[in-house]
């Protein structure tokens, strides 16, 4: 397979129209973290953007960080860490789960758009992107947004490049919102709670006054194998996690009247800081499904749905199934690891998912699977023609990552 090797926006721009004369599809690379999701791609050339790894310019006191599409992403998050600043959507590390080298670029973290749990309060990745310049699949830049938070010239564009895995653009330059790392942080653990009332604790948190940052829940089947939580699996009862950020006293002050709200469900314990931390980190990156773990074998599925429809939909796939889920979001993102099968149990996850108004992407699956299944969750016919024609307007010979997220379209 032949890699081509950029240096610039210019060098992106003579790359593809080079491939739309020949219409030679390209795939897009920043180091290739996250080349096992989607459906297998057909085309034997890589764009490999990892050289655009320049930050242009970063103004904490503006909030506000410019870099390079091929930056890694851990060199931007302790680049901003030393200003005691985050990105607010807490973006996943996919590097356990997909058991890959942690090599993930900024580029590929807006590319796949996926947030952690603080997305119930601080939004996703699209809502932190500010502006990006990127080419299109006609092999020409453009400029959408720019470095302000209240852009309403125009349409905005750059809200399009946020999960769009690569289809629309290549992005070059991006500009995103950085927001101040909170004093403190606490988290209310609840013990012992089947899926269900889980999600019922959950509900009752998010609704309360106290601005819950993350709501997750994990049953106890899961922490009996699992690392990265402390001591929160030494009882092998299932945990209800409940975080709370900001001011030390603040924090202290909502978790004792949170702790009276959730009072039905049981006595809530308290983990701190740095420890709490850990657990969170463990959630967003769904350590217990870990590549290098137990379940390392088994395919993945992202789940999102209502959250009042989370605990039951997880607790029928489980059954039906014999795998183990994960919640997020206060029950409206399911992370299931199934059983290994020739279609990971497609037939049986989109079935119950559609039921409930949700969709599912298969995350981890091996390429044999991928070829077989819509990796994505097919789309209403309406929804998808619409797709197309947006897909068409900036990209209309299907140069870029053609049949990532289309079964069939890969020819």
């Amino acid at each position: 397979m032949d890699t081509l090797k950029v240096r610039d926006a210019a060098d992106v721009e003579q790359v593809v129209r080079a491939a739309l004369a020949s219409e030679q599809p390209l795939e897009i690379i920043g180091h290739g973290s996250k080349r096992m999701v989607g459906q297998p791609m057909a085309t034997n050339a890589l764009l490999d953007l990892s050289d655009l790894n320049a930050v242009m310019a970063y103004e904490p006191n503006e909030l506000i960080i410019t870099v390079q599409a091929g930056v890694p992403l851990a060199d931007v998050l302790s680049l901003i860490d030393s200003k005691n600043q985050q990105f607010a959507f807490e973006p996943m590390n996919t590097a356990p789960l997909l058991g890959t080298p942690e090599v993930g670029t900024i580029g590929g973290m807006i590319a796949a758009g996926l947030a952690g749990p603080r997305r119930i309060k601080a939004g996703g990745a699209r809502d932190h992107l500010l502006g990006a310049h990127a080419v299109s699949g006609f092999g020409d830049s453009f400029k959408a947004g720019g470095k302000v938070v209240k852009n309403v010239t125009g349409y905005d564009l750059c809200k399009l490049l946020a999960g769009s895995w690569g289809t629309l653009a290549v992005m070059t330059e991006v500009t995103l919102k950085v927001m101040p790392r909170p004093e403190s942080e606490c988290t209310l653990v609840l013990r012992g709670l089947d899926d269900s009332t889980a999600n019922r604790a959950m509900t009752a948190a998010l609704g309360s006054p106290f601005d819950v940052s993350g709501a997750a829940h994990l049953p106890n089947s899961v922490l009996r194998t699992s690392t990265g939580f402390g001591d929160l699996g030494s009882s092998q009862q299932s945990v209800t996690l409940l975080r709370l950020e900001g001011i030390a006293a603040s924090v202290a002050h909502r978790a004792a009247a949170l702790g009276k709200v959730l009072a039905p469900f049981g006595a809530a314990e308290t983990v701190e800081d740095a420890a709490s931390a850990t657990i969170w980190a463990s959630v967003r990156d769904i350590k217990p499904f870990a590549a290098n773990g137990t379940l390392g074998a088994w395919p993945v599925w992202r789940i999102v749905c209502p959250p009042a429809s989370g605990g039951a939909l997880g607790e029928r796939l489980a059954r039906e199934s014999g795998g183990e889920v994960i919640y997020d979001w206060g029950g409206g993102l399911i992370w299931a690891a199934l059983p290994p099968g020739t279609d990971a149990q497609a037939v049986l996850v989109r079935e119950r998912v559609d039921a409930v108004g949700g969709h599912a992407t298969l995350l981890r699956a091996s390429e044999d699977v991928r070829r077989n299944v819509d990796v994505f969750h097919p789309q209403p016919s309406g929804l998808a023609a619409l797709g197309e024609r947006v897909r068409h307007s900036f990209d209309p010979k299907n140069i870029l990552n053609r049949g990532r997220l289309t079964r069939g379209s890969a020819t």
